[in-house]
């Protein structure tokens, strides 16, 4: 059964629907890159459950992290990658079909 050519909720991502993993894209996709320290503070988790979330979508392809040493410490800051904000807005799309029908009733 075919919706047409491109059916929205085709673009529903079990990996970034997990509420954590939801937030983290939809801080970087605003942010553009953030700072490790600032998304878990935003986010308000345990420095070991943001990384587990991070490491999660890192596999999928979706966050790549960049670290360098400022202040004299090492620092790791995050960004979303091509492939993950594809997959964030494609996610955001298939939200939108489910919860906004097209066709309303009278």
């Amino acid at each position: 059964m075919s919706a047409g050519p491109h059916n929205p909720l085709d673009g529903f991502d079990t990996t970034i629907h997990a509420p954590h993993r939801l937030r983290i894209c939809a801080l970087l996709e605003g942010a553009g890159e953030a700072e490790f320290a600032l998304v878990q503070n935003q986010l308000g988790l345990s420095a070991s459950a943001l990384s587990k979330h991070v490491t999660v979508l890192m596999d999928a392809g979706y966050v790549e992290q960049r670290k360098a040493v400022r202040d004299t410490r090492q620092r790791v800051w995050l960004r979303l990658t091509r492939q993950g904000r594809a997959a964030y807005q494609a996610h955001l799309a298939a939200l939108r079909a489910i919860v906004e029908p097209s066709d309303p009733a009278p």
